[in-house]
């Protein structure tokens, strides 16, 4: 007999299971209603509660679906697809769909962010959702347009654009511009600020002075960070100076609000900075026309913060 639909679950529910069931993952899931993980994990609970039984089991890497959770997931997974597609169909048109890009969190907040404003106002039928994530997320699976990436020629996918490289400089407040770096008596002084990335030794001051023959500098201190727009923001609050990734600090520096300083003779970038760079893909080789719109305003971008 069909059970009257007042015993229905909430809509809500089902969506986050099936949200949940697609991704096989709780958080990638959340990502994609725009709720907290634990929203959607009082989402589940309330479906099992209403149901009485379990549809979820949580793995390490993810989740898996019980029995009852497969049963339930072939049942409505269609039925919300096609509730999608008439949703999107309603209303006298298409909705729009936002163009989805993803860069690490210091990508986001020192260059994409500050820029974003003149996309938005050149392009106002183009939508964006900008998911600034430290991990490489799979474009594919988690639903992603376009990703900037970090990382060396030969790591970067075919068909990768290049953005702007991986200078690294020195900055610190304009106040101390007239600091001798270079001698050890003044740097003894000297608060030095580091990204914590043990993977990239080159944005480590310990790399660099030894790339610029400076070993025998010691600072009065080491302090670290393991987001790089903290470290940044850090440096333009004058806490100490740090190791710039020149395209990411050069509105910084322009603005006035940092200062690029020299350690001396023979000082130089560390050799490995020069084979990382960051890179625009696209996850799609036949991208929608708001995509390719966004993707060459990037490029334009970044070919112009460079002049």
């Amino acid at each position: 007999m069909t059970a009257p639909l007042y015993r229905l679950p909430p809509m809500d529910a089902l969506r986050g299971f099936v949200a949940v069931a697609r991704r096989m993952s709780i958080t990638v899931a959340a990502e994609d209603l725009h709720l907290t993980q634990s929203a959607v994990s009082r989402q589940i609970q309330t479906l099992e509660a209403r149901l009485g039984c379990k549809l979820l089991v949580r793995e390490y890497r993810g989740v898996r679906l019980t029995e009852e959770g497969r049963r339930l997931f072939q049942s409505v997974d269609p039925m919300m697809r096609e509730l999608q597609e008439l949703v999107e169909t309603l209303g006298g048109g298409e909705q729009r769909k936002p163009v989805t890009i993803t860069a690490s969190m210091g990508v986001v907040g020192l260059w994409l962010l500050p820029r974003l404003g003149d996309f938005i106002t050149r392009h106002p039928e183009v939508d964006v959702r900008v998911a600034a994530n430290n991990r490489v997320v799979d474009l594919d699976t988690e639903g992603v347009d376009l990703a900037i990436r970090y990382c060396a020629r030969s790591a970067a996918p075919e068909g990768a654009i290049k953005l702007f490289g991986d200078e690294i400089i020195v900055v610190g407040h304009p106040d101390w511009r007239d600091v001798a770096l270079n001698r050890p008596e003044v740097f003894a002084r000297q608060v030095l600020l580091e990204f914590d990335d043990p993977d990239h030794p080159w944005l480590q001051w310990s790399s660099h002075l030894g790339s610029a023959g400076l070993n025998h500098l010691r600072p009065a201190r080491l302090v670290r960070f393991n987001q790089y727009d903290q470290l940044i923001q850090a440096t333009v609050n004058g806490q100490g100076l740090a190791l710039g990734r020149r395209a990411l600090v050069a509105d910084l520096i322009r603005e006035g609000r940092l200062q690029v300083f020299d350690l001396g003779e023979g000082a130089r970038p560390a050799p490995s900075s020069k084979k990382y760079a960051h890179w625009l893909i696209l996850a799609s080789p036949s991208p929608s026309a708001s995509v390719r719109t966004l993707a060459e305003w990037l490029v334009s971008q970044a070919a112009s913060s460079h002049e």
